[in-house]
């Protein structure tokens, strides 16, 4: 499917009703992107993840064609509402975009949705990421979240992706001294995981709430 640039859709109407609008005292972007919406209590969840259920299932595959093809904060809510919905044919989309990594921000968004999508063909896109990335130990872009999401995986298809990735003095362990050495701090896989699963699970609760 070609992309297209959100002003051949109505480019403030889209920005508008999907990415910058406050479902919460921030722009969804803002709160999709922090842990805010993790959190147990958290005022604004009935409402926000209502909305978010609702456009995900209505957002048509133009509209988020057209946001893939913008910038970080259209890419992270488009990522974030196809994982929601399952739209598993932006599957190969988003695995493009993850390896690219043209912007920042974007691509822990990115990995949530293909570890919600839930299949073997996402994980081996996780997979070729690691494969790309981690030996890269003087970059610090989606690692993290690219091994939480795979290791989420494994735990639901009972595969073992993460393996030779995490094995003790393994490429996990040699990408984290590197960017240690950065200033980065120290990332755990368990931790990585534990996030993914978090977004997950809340995303699970959301689509419960909608039906």
């Amino acid at each position: 499917m070609p992309s297209q640039h959100p002003k051949e859709i109505g480019y403030g109407q889209v920005i508008e009703r999907y990415v910058t609008r406050k479902d919460s005292d921030h722009p969804r972007y803002l709160e999709l992107g922090s842990a805010r919406i993790l959190r147990p209590g958290w005022p604004h969840a009935e409402r926000f993840a209502r909305q978010v259920i609702e456009d995900a299932a209505t957002i048509t595959d133009a509209e988020l064609e057209a946001l893939l093809a913008y910038e970080w904060r259209s890419r992270l809510t488009a990522a974030w509402l196809i994982g929601v919905d399952r739209r598993a044919s932006f599957r190969e989309r988003l695995g493009d975009l993850l390896l690219a990594s043209e912007v920042c921000y974007s691509g822990s968004a990115y990995c949530f949705a293909l570890g919600r999508l839930g299949t073997h063909a996402d994980a081996e896109i996780l997979t070729a990421y690691l494969d790309h990335y981690l030996p890269r130990t003087d970059l610090h872009y989606d690692q993290p979240a690219a091994l939480g999401a795979l290791l989420h995986l494994d735990a639901r298809l009972g595969t073992h992706h993460a393996d030779r990735f995490t094995k003790p003095d393994g490429s996990w362990d040699h990408w984290v001294e590197g960017v240690v050495r950065l200033g980065y701090p120290g990332y755990t896989p368990a931790e990585q995981r534990r996030w993914t699963d978090l977004r997950c699970d809340f995303a699970n609760g959301w689509t419960e709430l909608g039906r």
